[in-house]
């Protein structure tokens, strides 16, 4: 038995001795060089491509079979120029020779390419440079007895440097990959492959450039033949973000850090917006799961932070030539004005500001459909609650309908529409708005406290232009409005009807009762608006102790109001005191002419003057003429009974000639 073993003994190292003997003799009297023009030849044969081995091949036998080749290039297909379809500086790899004699199985060692170059094309007739090397690797190759019965296992890949470039004639598309450097561990069946890429890429016309980074383990399934992401890290464009892929699922759940979108949109080549808040837009974080289909990409259960407002809800993009998204989102809070653009610098001082344009460009590229809520939402100062906000555009016409929120203790319903199909923007909305705190609403919007009340109103209006400036010039439609039990703080209507009586009257002005203030329960006002011009004609407004009716225009434009308006006085105002019986009984009989003018933030209403001299001249020279018709009657009478030959008839023509006279006047004079 010893003698046996001791013979195997012999016999296998016997048989190692002559492999290394014949591996130092290959090494020594093989020299694969001499092989280059073979293999070119077999190269041509095969693919119709030159294959060119400029540098030296390097060729080892045991224990591991290593081949490397120096620089390399391989042609490009008939009709794709000059330029080589792939090269490189140099490919190292290796195979052990045991485990395949052995076990059949392929064990490789790690596979090493640098400077690797490919470029990819595709020409306008369709054609691509790399078809017929699919072709002739699908005619030669039998996958299936390949691979039957045999074990892969590759130590590791190592790409550095490497180039890949995409050019579509067809599509007038070009896409590169620069920089390109790959390691990835051991690939052999059931283990999880860890892969490290990163790149430079750029994309064309799209005009974009940037960075890449992927860190991830790859998990194949043989039976099912998905492909399975997990730990990947990709690190692109700024943004850093953790994504878990699921092919079997098409599916991957999406988590990035904080990243600033303006920094972000500065590396796209787009123009960051300049905010009124500096700091809008700089606080990005994306959680969402990425469902894929054939017919749309979905994201589920998004929850996005911008800012300090959070958006959950679903958002898809459908997979077709129109590309609509479909969105719906809720939302916690808003500070719109955050992220409006800032104030002029002559706003301030009173100086013009700066028309804000209508975003044409980006209405026209829309296709979008969905609901956004807001629990919360501040906008030019003022907040509204429990927001519901509709979208629809598409080919250049955006709806926001419907609109809805609570609003400062009222409500608004709003649809707005945008129409930028055409070369001026149109704008078009319709508006209500119910039992609004006035005192709130005039604080937001002019920063008054000088009324409170409620209001209810309702606004169709139609313009355009480029720019809202444009559009307020151009409004045309429809208004009215209503405002209701409220007051007029630092107004006190009755204290100037009463400094007006006294200055006509040349009397001492009165001493106004603080605080200033004039009560209303009703002011309703309605009309056309044309040319950004309100004209109202029905005014009617109704006091504790006057009615005030008139007619007058406000022009937004401008953001002037100019109206005249008439007052009775209906009874004495209980708040009053100090009037006089003679100055309520003057009140009570006049009708008096008043004025409202100035700007919408501030207006000043105060009687008539000139209006009131002008009636109070009127009147004195109608009582001058009455009496110097009635003196003249008189003094007829005088003469008639002195003995004057006048006829009875006479007289009554006299009489007649004189009543005509008077009605004359009171024509003339107003009564």
């Amino acid at each position: 038995m010893g003698g046996l073993l001791k013979k195997l003994v012999f016999i296998v190292l016997g048989i190692a001795a002559l492999f290394v003997i014949a591996a130092v003799l290959f090494v020594l009297l093989f020299d694969p060089n001499n092989f280059r023009e073979k293999i070119a030849a077999e190269v041509q044969r095969t693919t119709g491509r030159e294959l060119t081995i400029e540098g030296e091949i390097d060729l080892t036998l045991f224990p591991w079979l290593a081949i490397r080749v120096g620089k390399t290039t391989l042609g490009n297909a008939p009709g794709f120029g000059n330029e080589p379809f792939a090269s490189f500086d140099e490919a190292r790899l290796s195979v052990g020779i045991m485990p395949m004699l052995l076990r059949r199985e392929v064990s490789v060692g790690a596979v090493t390419l640098d400077s690797f170059q490919l470029n990819l094309a595709v020409a306008a007739d369709g054609r691509s440079n790399w078809q017929d090397l699919v072709e002739a690797s699908e005619a030669d190759i039998d996958d299936d007895e390949a691979s039957a019965g045999t074990a892969l296992d590759v130590a590791g890949i190592d790409i550095n440097d490497a180039a890949i470039r995409y050019a579509d004639a067809q599509l007038g598309e070009n896409y590169s990959l620069s920089n390109f450097n790959l390691t990835a561990s051991r690939v052999t069946r059931g283990v999880p492959l860890k892969v490290n890429s990163t790149f430079d890429f750029e994309l064309q016309p799209a005009d974009l450039a940037g960075d890449f980074e992927i860190d991830t383990v790859v998990t194949f399934d043989a039976e099912s033949g998905g492909v399975t992401m997990t730990d990947t890290e990709i690190s692109t464009l700024g943004i850093d973000m953790s994504v878990t892929f699921d092919d079997e699922a098409h599916a991957a759940l999406i988590q990035t850090d904080a990243f600033s979108l303006k920094s972000l949109m500065e590396r796209l080549n787009i123009e960051a917006p300049v905010t009124a808040d500096p700091d809008a837009l700089g606080k990005i974080i994306i959680d969402a799961t990425l469902d894929m289909s054939a017919a749309e990409t979905t994201f589920t259960n998004v929850n996005v932070q911008v800012d300090d407002t959070t958006f959950k809800g679903q958002v898809s993009i459908a997979d077709d030539a129109a590309g609509t998204i479909r969105f719906d989102l809720a939302a916690d809070s808003i500070d719109v004005d955050r992220y409006m653009e800032p104030a002029a610098e002559g706003d301030a001082a009173g100086g013009d500001s700066v028309p804000v344009e209508i975003p044409t460009d980006l209405i026209r590229t829309l296709n979008v459909r969905g609901s956004l809520t807001f629990a919360e939402a501040t906008l030019a100062g003022m907040k509204f609650e429990n927001v519901t906000l509709g979208m629809n555009a598409a080919n250049g016409d955006l709806r926001l309908h419907p609109i809805s929120a609570g609003f400062f203790d009222g409500r608004y319903e709003g649809d707005v529409r945008i129409n930028a199909s055409t070369a001026t923007p149109v704008l078009s909305v319709n508006e209500n708005i119910s039992d609004v705190n006035l005192g709130a609403l005039a604080l937001a919007m002019f920063e008054q406290e000088s009324v409170t009340g409620s209001i209810n109103g309702a606004f169709k209006l139609t313009g355009s232009g480029a720019d809202l400036a444009e559009i307020q010039r151009s409004l045309a439609g429809t208004m009215s409005m209503e405002l209701l039990d409220g007051t007029w703080e630092g107004k006190d209507i009755w204290y100037e009807l009463r400094r007006a009586r006294a200055l006509l009257k040349k009397e001492p002005a009165p001493e106004p009762e603080l605080p200033l203030r004039t009560r209303f329960s009703n002011v309703r006002a309605s009309g056309p608006v044309n040319d950004g011009v309100f004209k109202n004609n029905d005014l009617l407004a109704e006091l504790p102790f006057m009615r005030l009716t008139g007619k007058g225009e406000v022009d937004f434009a401008a953001a002037k109001i100019d109206y005249q308006l008439t007052a009775r006085i209906l009874e004495r105002p209980e708040f009053i005191t100090a009037a006089s019986d003679a100055e309520l009984d003057e009140f009570t009989q006049a009708v008096i002419p008043l004025k409202i003018t100035g700007s919408l933030a501030d207006p000043s209403i105060k009687p008539d003057i000139e209006k009131l001299l002008q009636e109070e001249a009127k009147k004195e020279i109608k009582e001058r003429l009455f009496d110097k018709l009635l003196d003249g009657g008189e003094e007829e009478a005088a003469d008639g009974e002195a003995g004057n030959a006048i006829t009875d008839d006479n007289q009554d023509k006299k009489k007649t000639d004189r009543d005509k006279v008077k009605d004359a006047l009171k024509d003339l004079l107003g009564g």
